[in-house]
């Protein structure tokens, strides 16, 4: 089944602003909240649906990279932490990241702890931007790639709490340990209460009167980790792969970052690529053009062997079907590699040479033929293209 829109299941348009995303979010949220619709399971689908929705289209940088690859180009990113897909998403991962949309107001009564954000830990880590180089074969397969980074990680001393043990860590005194606050106060409708962000303890529902030595309370301390990224095939250069939750650890037990990597295709020796194809510039002989050869050339994975037919003229496409890259994220297509003949003419010919020349010159076979007026057009390589996958 495949996923829905994401500006569909908003219901907004690729022109929208953040606020206009954020306010459609915040009502489709109210009216799929678990809270409204116990027990419903597909209330609870949709609640997850939009906040993946959300996710994406509230980061500039991911809405950038929907916007060109659609969902192919989200990689593991949807669903907090790559669960991918709303049934894989976790209810407290939402509330975590999105609960202060919908709870810092009138509907934080109404939802309880739960939907008004709640008692929440620290704060989330920032994400990281690296690049990553990839060649062809990487490219084409699909590849684990091992990179060290240096990053913010978990104090392991203090398992990220950013406490020197247990009792250094206390409930706040202003909110009791809920993370929040609540206010009465009077209408012309009667009293309203609404629920507030603890501003002592930043909705974390305690404070740390003993702070590590490790990490100085921060929970987390920078650092070099080594990642393990499966990298899937058919990247393109350019291409920006977002996976949750392996950016930078977050404070006093708050949620990672995210780890964008940005593709860096490496130039092959021989090849040159064009979409999902690979181009080959095939360089031969005038005698091999005349006479015909069997020809080795490069491929992606290794070499091949390609008949070159007598006769053949310099600028003839041959292909050699299903040897370039694979769509990404599709187990059906991919390209071809095409081979571009070059017919290489000497500079620098002995005596002999030249006399063996002028008497071919004069031969009748090796004056051109009608058949060369229309290579005269001097189409260009992708004209020539056409006529081979129209051949």
């Amino acid at each position: 089944m495949s996923k829905r829109d994401y500006y569909e299941i908003l219901g907004v348009t690729k022109s929208s602003t953040a606020d206009e995303i954020k306010k459609s979010y915040r009502k489709i949220a109210l009216q799929f909240h678990p809270d409204r619709n116990p027990g419903n399971k597909e209330a609870e689908d949709k609640f997850k649906e939009a906040a993946e929705a959300y996710e994406i289209l509230s980061n500039p940088d991911k809405r950038a990279q929907y916007d060109r690859f659609g969902h192919a180009g989200m990689g593991n990113s949807g669903g907090f932490g790559g669960h991918g897909g709303p049934g894989g998403m976790r209810m407290e991962d939402i509330f975590q990241n999105f609960g202060d949309i919908f709870g810092n107001d009138m509907f934080g009564n109404m939802f309880g702890q739960q939907g008004g954000g709640g008692r929440r830990q620290g704060t989330r880590g920032a994400n990281l931007r690296i690049k990553l180089k990839m060649d062809f074969v990487e490219i084409a397969n699909g590849a684990n790639k091992k990179i060290k980074v240096k990053k913010h990680i978990i104090c392991q001393p203090c398992s990220g709490s950013g406490a020197k043990d247990k009792s250094g860590i206390q409930n706040c005194g202003t909110c009791g340990g809920s993370g929040q606050v609540r206010r009465v106060t009077s209408t012309f409708l009667g009293q309203m209460q609404t629920v507030t962000t603890c501003p002592t303890c930043n909705g974390e529902g305690s404070t740390i009167t003993q702070k590590c030595s490790n990490c100085k309370g921060e929970g987390r301390i920078y650092g070099e980790e080594t990642l393990s990224l499966d990298i899937p095939a058919g990247v393109q250069d350019g291409m920006q792969l977002s996976m949750s939750g392996r950016g930078n650890a977050g404070e006093r037990g708050g949620p990672p970052g995210d780890l964008l990597l940005l593709v860096e295709e490496e130039k092959h020796e021989f090849l040159t690529r064009h979409d999902l194809d690979v181009v080959y510039q095939l360089h031969i002989s005038f005698p091999e053009a005349v006479l015909g050869l069997q020809a080795e050339v490069p491929t992606i994975d290794g070499k091949a062997k390609i008949k070159i037919p007598a006769g053949t003229q310099s600028g003839k496409i041959f292909r050699l079907k299903g040897k370039g890259f694979p769509a990404f994220q599709s187990s059906y297509e991919k390209g071809d590699e095409l081979i571009e003949v070059n017919v290489w003419s000497p500079q620098h010919l002995s005596h002999e040479e030249k006399e063996m020349m002028e008497k071919l010159k004069n031969s009748p076979n090796f004056k051109p033929g009608p058949e060369a007026k229309q290579e005269r057009e001097e189409r260009g390589f992708f004209d020539k293209i056409k006529d081979v996958f129209g051949s």
